[in-house]
């Protein structure tokens, strides 16, 4: 169905150009790899490159504000135009019936295509603005120590907000990645044709997850992965660990610091910090670690949940990370309310008194996990267009 793929950067994996740059960005680029065919493929990569790249030279005062000449939203809005500009010719060329564009990045594209009769299909990956926006408002009250990590959802201007509004309002069809997304939406978008397609989980793991393995008999390890942020309810999780203060459990939490790592040290002063890594190697350390715990607040659906339960890990989940779905109670792991921490140092004490039951959730975990597939997601989204098309 696809006539042409627009985004930033796509990077030829066999580029010699690429042995020139400092391992992490490599990485970083690599992930930028896209598998069709170079003709359907139109990159614009000169702002995302600078997006990249100026921060690593001391001029972050390019990238770190909403308006900066380089900072992501200038960046997707620059590729907004892009796109809008594109629309005309592809339909000309290609006779194209309908235009899909993300959340944030559509307006303009989303502008023409209705001046030219098209449909517009909106990919909505978190919860709706409005939504967000509430709660962490709520959570910025409920623990003011934590409301400089919420980041730019409680920030967004009034001009963005207004941009989020206008693409909903001019989507015909809305795809969304779980239930919780879903019910954001709306009252008055709700009569929108609308998708729900869970994603995939990721299709390799250790060749012997399945097999028996032994209880781990040192301290259960419990794995946080994501950005350092109350949106992905820490705050909880730390005052869980607070309630219990029990030696037997280690929390290990992975990913990026919202703020400076002493603000995290001095709300829960034994955790161990560890930065983001390349995909393999977070897989790795979520074999290393026993349980998986996301209490967030707002999401849209966190992949890492399902990245999680590929590795043999049972997780304990809030209803807002998207992923109520991949629960089935006391198997595969728990499902607890948000701004629960009560509610999270109960399943974690569960979990300490029944060390011998982890191994076997952990499987059921994964099997479950491997119900969900790429493949299934994208079939499911097509299934559904040509059936609001027809």
């Amino acid at each position: 169905m696809l006539a042409e793929f627009n985004t930033t950067i796509a990077i030829d994996a066999d580029s010699k150009w690429l042995k020139c740059l400092s391992p992490e960005i490599r990485e970083q680029l690599l992930r930028r790899q896209f598998s069709m065919m170079p003709k359907m493929l139109k990159s614009h990569p000169m702002a995302e490159l600078a997006r990249i790249l100026l921060p690593k030279v001391g001029l972050q005062r390019y990238t770190s504000q909403e308006h900066s000449w380089a900072s992501i939203d200038s960046v997707y809005r620059k590729l907004d135009q892009k796109v809008a500009s594109r629309v005309d010719k592809l339909q000309k060329q290609k006779q194209i019936s309908a235009v899909y564009g993300y959340e944030d990045g559509s307006l303009q594209t989303f502008k023409r295509a209705k001046e030219l009769g098209l449909t517009c299909i909106y990919d909505l990956p978190i919860a709706y603005w409005h939504t967000g926006r509430l709660l962490m408002q709520e959570e910025a009250e409920r623990l003011p120590e934590w409301a400089e990590t919420l980041g730019g959802g409680i920030k967004d201007s009034d001009e963005k907000l207004e941009r989020k509004t206008q693409e909903m309002q001019m989507a015909d069809v809305v795809v969304t990645p779980g239930g919780f997304v879903k019910e954001s939406i709306p009252d008055w978008a709700k009569m929108k044709h609308i998708i729900v397609s869970p994603f995939g989980s990721p299709s390799s793991g250790a060749p012997n997850i399945l097999d028996p393995q032994p209880a781990r008999e040192n301290r259960l390890r419990v794995l946080f992965a994501g950005s350092l942020s109350q949106r992905k309810g820490l705050g909880d999780l730390f005052n869980a660990l607070k309630l219990l203060n029990s030696p037997n459990i280690e929390l290990v939490v992975m990913g990026s610091l919202t703020v400076p790592l002493a603000f995290y040290q001095s709300q829960l002063p034994s955790f161990t910090y560890l930065s983001n890594r390349p995909h393999h190697k977070v897989l790795e350390l979520m074999r290393s670690c026993d349980v998986f715990c996301l209490p967030s607040i707002v999401e849209g659906r966190a992949l890492v949940m399902q990245e999680a339960m590929s590795q043999g890990l049972p997780i304990i989940i809030t209803p807002n990370t998207g992923g109520e779905d991949l629960i089935i109670e006391g198997v595969t792991g728990f499902l607890v309310p948000i701004r629960s921490p009560e509610a999270i140092a109960n399943k974690l004490s569960w979990f300490l008194e029944n060390r011998t039951k982890i191994k076997e959730m952990g499987r059921s975990a994964q099997e479950h996990a491997a119900n969900y597939t790429w493949d299934a997601y994208g079939s499911n989204i097509v299934k559904k267009l040509l059936a609001h098309r027809g």
